[in-house]
């Protein structure tokens, strides 16, 4: 089969087209021939080396897949794991990590969905518990992670707040946001007040400054998974009697049932950025480093 691999870490020239044996199914695994995998953050920053939980290169990128069960034919979407990642023509995953595709959806559509909509589904539902009428701040609402934490945060009835650029704000009114701040001329803390839940993709400086705008019992979701030191956070929390949770999203077949659900409703669209072929990983990684990138960036293999 063909995937991608990188055989040290660097820039994404790194990236390099290979044929390699088709992966073999255990026990509660699956073979999944791949249609479409999708890009994440956190897969330029493994290639990077920033991320050194794999070890040493070689090894396949790819956290998110949309195929078929090789063996049934069935349309599955979920999650796989470098080094064997998801950067290929088929991989190998686990039932408890993969559910059956949304109805209403291609794979392409598909693929996008499982990391970021986790990673927003998770933390919203289970950790903050949102319920109706909660002030929730969204930063980064454009992104990956951030227009679908838009969404289901309105799927539970809140009324939400979300910082991007001017130039997306009508893109976020569209998907339910009620308010919207332009981070580039206004302070987010000087305009947000009162909040009962800020989800954070970003952390760095963000995380100490979200904690200003937070309501008593108010909860501070720091997603970005891996990034700066959040001792000075944790200790902000502890002075202002604010709860602070740092959420890795975990792979889950019951929650990408329940979003697969949330998109066949009607409640959950993913936004697709671009939409690349296999060969391009490199150009996909260049364009997710940027940091611009309205929704999600997606393979077709």
């Amino acid at each position: 089969m063909r995937a991608i691999t990188q055989h040290r870490y660097g820039g994404p020239e790194v990236l390099e087209v290979v044929r390699q044996p088709r992966p073999t199914a255990g026990p509660g695994e699956v073979l999944v021939k791949v249609l479409a995998a999708g890009v994440n953050p956190a897969d330029w920053k493994i290639r990077a080396g920033q991320v050194r939980r794999l070890g040493e290169p070689p090894f396949t990128l790819g956290l998110d897949f949309a195929g078929t069960i090789e063996a049934t034919g069935e349309p599955v979407y979920g999650n796989t794991f470098p080094p064997n990642g998801a950067y290929a023509e088929y991989v190998v995953a686990s039932l408890d990590a993969l559910a059956p595709s949304p109805l209403s959806l291609d794979h392409v559509h598909s693929a996008a969905l499982p990391t970021a909509a986790l990673t927003a589904y998770q933390p919203l539902t289970q950790v903050a518990a949102i319920e109706p009428g909660q002030r929730v701040l969204i930063h980064a609402a454009a992104g990956g992670v951030g227009h679908l934490a838009v969404q289901i945060a309105k799927s539970r009835g809140a009324y939400v707040i979300g910082t991007a650029r001017q130039a997306k704000h009508e893109f976020l009114r569209e998907l339910g946001a009620d308010e919207l701040i332009d981070y580039t001329v206004t302070d987010f803390t000087e305009a947000a007040h009162d909040i009962d839940v800020v989800l954070d993709p970003i952390s760095g400086d963000y995380g100490l400054r979200s904690l200003e705008t937070l309501a008593p019992g108010g909860i501070l979701l720091d997603v970005r998974g891996t990034g700066p030191d959040r001792t000075a956070a944790r200790a902000r929390a502890v002075e202002l009697d604010r709860r602070y949770a740092e959420i890795r999203f975990a792979p889950s077949a019951d929650d990408l049932r329940a979003i697969a659900d949330l998109v066949d409703a009607g409640r959950l669209r993913v936004e697709l950025a671009q939409t690349l072929p296999l060969e391009h990983a490199a150009k996909a990684h260049e364009l997710s480093e940027s940091g611009r990138v309205t929704g999600k960036i997606v393979l077709t293999v």
